[in-house]
């Protein structure tokens, strides 16, 4: 029997990391073992569906799981959005459609890189200062 195709890809941001996998299927989508249609909050699911709704007719029949780990809510969904949309373009070796991602936003494709900056002396965090007293 033969192995069945799969493509696997990744999407940072922040502390978030996402796992997605992209094989033939009926075309379900879950997120952290939950179909997609149940994650809750609404913002969330919205930005996981993006590059779904962009490739429209083409992920009818595919099935996609995403794994995140770390961070919080909102960036394990933009570490997800970015899984799916590099999943895809792996999946379907589409150059269009990387093009169309790109030129929607290029976080679909590329990683955020920002990150938080560390803690320094005379604060609390990295910016905040305590406050000068002259009298």
């Amino acid at each position: 029997m033969k192995a069945p195709q799969v493509t696997l890809a990744t999407g940072k941001r922040k502390a978030a990391v996402a796992r997605a996998t992209v094989r033939k299927g009926q075309g379900l989508v879950r997120y952290n073992d939950r179909p997609l249609e149940l994650v809750e909050p609404e913002l969330v699911r919205q930005k996981i569906q993006e590059p779904l709704l962009m490739v429209g007719e083409k992920a009818r029949h595919l099935d996609i799981t995403v794994h995140t780990r770390g961070g919080g809510v909102v960036g394990q969904a933009s570490a997800a959005r970015t899984a799916v949309a590099r999943g895809l373009i792996e999946w379907l070796k589409d150059d269009a459609l990387r093009e169309t991602f790109k030129h929607y936003d290029r976080s679909l494709l590329v990683n955020d890189s920002r990150r938080k900056l560390p803690k320094r002396p005379g604060g609390r965090g990295a910016r905040k200062r305590r406050q000068k007293s002259y009298r």
